[in-house]
């Protein structure tokens, strides 16, 4: 407005010499008015150009910014009404932190039939294919038909942050939980289906050190299959998530992680946990990446521990993805060792057996799986699997009621209709064979709809 009403102004003042020349009582009225319009224009800029040197001498309340952010993050406000947040949404973190979130909604549907008894209701193998829930030596219930199961709780969420200090550092951090925390008050599939929040990640990283819980550095979470179940190939997977210190440089990465010891009790019985360990796991993984996919060799090396009694064993793996062409990939993982235990297949097997003395003996365990990928279109892939684990259990420690293998087949079709939209079903059959000959079979249809964001 001012500068308008200047050049209104200047314009008039040009054109004035000339009407000197005859004024009329008008024209000397008009003159006065520009006159006065001149001074009125001069007193509003003297005072935009006095406001203007306070904003630049006044520092910003909130944060270090540029001295006329204050002005525009003001005008902002004013030209937008409607908005309802007006303040950064990380008020408490370092200046200049990005923020991120996402997560997925995740509806899974499953028929299930078991050759020797239903899977026990409310049980997580009646939520995914767990191999050491398929029952073995029971009767068939209702003739074996099969039953249903419906949820959606692996749906999750997760937040993120991201922050480059001035010295170059970077600072990550990570929170990201789940449904699959069990029933809470009132949380049955007979009323509400409630279920209580589960942590799955949550660590911060400074540069090439992380702290907290995530994936275990024995875990190749870049080696899984495509699949409609959690997992898949559970059976010969290396599936663990824990607290740890990490430590990555390049292609090497190191950690100390949470201990625990899964312990077989002499005669066989239940496994139970002892969390008796002084010594965390130690692993080390070396991978190879580019175009082609990539390759990694991890080792594990741990303790174990049940009162005063104690053994020592470890793991390698050998897993990776191979790219055939643009439509077609391989998946696989090879794992091994005295001791692998809880980390393989969910606990199938456990880490140690107990002796007639209560001394404690690592147990050898072996587990895989190949997978093969196939997209048809953009849109429509699919996936064939089988997976296997295998356990030299010593009888005469262990009985005749342990697992001595598990292994499964999967064929899964996953169509996405629109971005980040999947549809898809899978076919699984699985076996669980124990140490006397007796096996037990599940067979299953497991379907979903996903969403991820």
């Amino acid at each position: 407005m001012p500068r308008r009403l200047l050049g209104a102004a200047v314009t008039v003042a040009l054109l004035a010499p000339g009407l000197a020349l005859a004024q009329t009582p008008r024209e000397q009225e008009l003159e006065a008015r520009v006159a006065q319009l001149e001074r009125v224009v001069e007193q509003l800029l003297a005072a935009q150009r006095q406001a203007g040197a306070a904003a630049d001498e006044t520092p910003s309340a909130t944060m270090p910014v540029p001295p006329a952010a204050p002005a525009r993050a003001t005008a902002a406000v004013t030209d937008h009404p409607s908005r309802i947040q007006s303040t950064p949404i990380l008020p408490s973190a370092s200046p200049g932190t990005r923020f991120s979130y996402g997560g997925m909604i995740k509806f899974d549907a499953m028929a299930t039939d078991t050759s020797d008894g239903r899977i026990a209701d409310g049980s997580a193998g009646r939520l995914f294919y767990l191999p050491s829930a398929i029952p073995v030596g029971g009767d068939a219930v209702d003739g074996g038909d099969a039953y249903l199961d419906v949820h959606a709780q692996f749906s999750r969420f997760w937040l993120g942050t991201d922050h480059v200090t001035d010295g170059g550092d970077t600072l990550k951090a990570m929170i990201e939980v789940d449904m699959f925390g069990g029933g809470a008050i009132l949380g049955n599939e007979s009323s509400t289906n409630t279920y209580g929040v589960t942590v799955r990640h949550a660590w911060v990283s400074w540069n090439e050190w992380l702290a907290g819980q995530t994936w275990s550095n024995f875990m190749d979470v870049g080696a899984l299959p495509d699949t409609v179940d959690f997992v898949g190939p559970t059976d010969g997977t290396v599936f663990v998530r824990q607290a740890q210190l990490r430590y990555t440089n390049g292609p090497w990465s190191f950690s100390l992680e949470n201990p625990e010891t899964t312990v077989t009790p002499h005669g066989g019985g239940a496994q139970f946990r002892t969390g008796d360990n002084s010594l965390p796991d130690a692993t080390a993984r070396w991978t190879a990446k580019g175009d082609w996919g990539h390759f990694s060799v991890a080792g594990l090396l741990r303790q174990f521990k049940h009162g005063d009694r104690d053994d020592t064993g470890g793991a390698l793996s050998v897993s990776g993805r191979y790219n055939l062409g643009s439509n077609d990939d391989i998946r696989y993982a090879l794992n091994a060792g005295p001791g692998i235990g809880r980390y393989l297949a969910f606990g199938l097997g456990s880490d140690v057996t107990a002796d007639a003395g209560g001394d404690l003996h690592a147990l050898d365990g072996y587990g895989g799986f190949v997978a093969w990928r196939h997209a048809f279109s953009p849109k429509l892939r699919g996936n064939l699997m089988y997976s296997r684990a295998q356990f030299d259990n010593d009888r005469a420690f262990t009985g005749f009621g342990v697992t001595e293998m598990a292994h499964s087949f999967h064929a899964n079709l996953i169509y996405s209709p629109l971005p980040k939209l999947d549809v898809g079903a899978e076919l699984i059959f699985g076996q669980r064979h124990l140490e006397d000959g007796r096996e037990g079979d599940l067979t299953r249809l497991h379907t979903h709809v996903k969403y991820s964001f």
